[in-house]
């Protein structure tokens, strides 16, 4: 009996010891899925996703090797299943926790810290793009006429190429530049810096600053050609400016000079009125209260293309020094006239926001050569549609005299009110022109 008693006693302790055993190896099961620190890992979040300039706190990040969820009770498994039964007919509530924020795409806290940083070097140059050749007979005038201005970005050689064979075509005393910057991503364009270099001496049209291209630094692009036109060309009468997917009828616009005094100011182009600043941080164009307090904007110029004589140019460029850097080339530009007191002149021909289909004629092919013949500027066309235009414009064989007006006369357009009211993307005013 004495040994039964001996024997029961050493398997009750073996038990224990089992026992103390397994509560051991879950302890160490639990520890592994938490950080020395205490804190829970979680999973590495998906980059994938749109992009997020400004980052949220990381949490540290741990691997597992067991993809095997966690035991769920019956209560949270009955749960489950009467949700899952309700989901088709009732609308999910709001968590109890406090709401994540939108964080806007453009980190405006940098931008404000950095923005007095405007003096950036200009790494090629076309200090000869203003001087006509040719032997200056006496009396005669050789000053520039018009300089066309294209804003463009390393990557899009062919729109800078339909740009030269087509209305950016240089002749007689009208000359074009392309204004660029530092690629952003290097890595996607393998030996930029070479091609530009190459294409510069090809074209002798390459104006390419120290900055980074992005949307937000286009207020830098516009800051140095108005401050390369004063110290370059000083004599320019007119300039246009412009994008790389308008369409330009570059003889419309000189019939439309004529008469005009490059001595005197002239801003004319698709003037926006009353527009208000875009608070929706998913928007393109946001700009938060702390950048700008104002309800309003000034008027300003939509940036598919507009016409000013050499003489606001050459003003623009000291006032433009005086008023702070906002992140909307469009509407800091604005701003600089609104310091000079300038009022920028509002013509139907510029079409910066598309060509809207007019109510009263629902049929109108808006695609015909002879219904661009009569506009200045036409913005949102891809490369083959402006190549297109402008071989049907220039056909020989092109009548457009069975119009119900004819368009041999000057060209002239009936005055309306203007647009741009209402908290609304720029670039979603109007009805724009869409070919299948």
């Amino acid at each position: 009996m004495v040994t039964l008693r001996r024997r029961g006693c050493y398997i009750k302790g073996d038990v224990m010891c089992t026992l103390l055993l397994l509560l051991l190896f879950s302890l160490l099961l639990y520890v592994r899925q938490v950080d020395p620190n205490g804190i829970i890992c979680h999973k590495e979040p998906n980059l994938h996703k749109a992009p997020i300039l400004i980052s949220p706190p990381q949490l540290p990040l741990c691997e597992h090797k067991s993809k095997r969820p966690k035991p769920k009770s019956k209560a949270q498994s009955k749960s489950k299943g009467k949700s899952k039964s309700r989901q088709k007919s009732i609308t999910p509530t709001k968590t109890s926790g406090a709401p994540v924020p939108t964080l806007p795409l453009f980190d405006f806290v940098r931008y404000m810290r950095e923005k007095d940083n405007r003096n950036f070097r200009l790494l090629i140059d076309q200090p000869q793009k203003c001087q006509l050749g040719g032997s200056e007979r006496a009396g005669e005038n050789r000053e520039l006429y018009m300089l066309i201005a294209v804003k463009s970005v390393a990557a899009d050689f062919d729109k800078r190429q339909v740009v030269r064979r087509t209305w950016g075509k240089e002749g007689g005393s009208v000359r074009t530049v392309f204004l660029l910057g530092v690629p952003k991503n290097r890595t996607a364009l393998p030996l930029w810096d070479q091609l530009l270099t190459y294409e510069s001496q090809t074209f002798e049209d390459i104006l390419l600053w120290d900055f980074e291209d992005t949307f937000f630094n286009l207020t830098l692009k516009e800051t140095h050609f108005l401050e390369w036109v004063n110290h370059t060309c000083p004599h320019v009468k007119f300039i246009f400016k412009g994008d790389a997917d308008v369409y330009v009828n570059v003889e419309n616009i000189l019939e439309m000079l004529q008469g005009e005094k490059s001595n005197e100011d002239l801003f004319i182009g698709d003037i926006i009125v009353n527009a208000k600043p875009i608070r929706r941080r998913t928007s393109k164009y946001y700009v938060p209260e702390y950048v700008y307090g104002s309800a309003l904007y000034p008027s300003y110029a939509g940036g598919g293309g507009f016409v000013m004589s050499g003489h606001t140019a050459r003003r623009l460029s000291v006032s433009c020094q005086q008023v702070e850097l906002f992140p909307i080339d469009d509407v800091f530009l604005g701003m600089c006239l609104q310091l000079l007191g300038i009022k920028p002149l509002r013509h139907q021909g510029f079409r910066t926001f598309g060509i809207p289909r007019p109510s009263a004629a629902p049929h109108l092919q808006t695609f015909d050569p002879c219904f661009y013949r009569e506009l200045m500027v036409v913005h949102s066309l891809s490369v083959p549609q402006i190549w297109l235009m402008w071989k049907l414009l220039n056909d020989p064989k092109l009548n457009c005299h069975n119009r119900s007006r004819s368009t041999t006369g000057p060209f002239r357009w009936r005055t309306g009110d203007s647009k741009g009211e209402g908290e609304t993307d720029y670039d979603e005013k109007g009805v724009f022109v869409t070919h299948d």
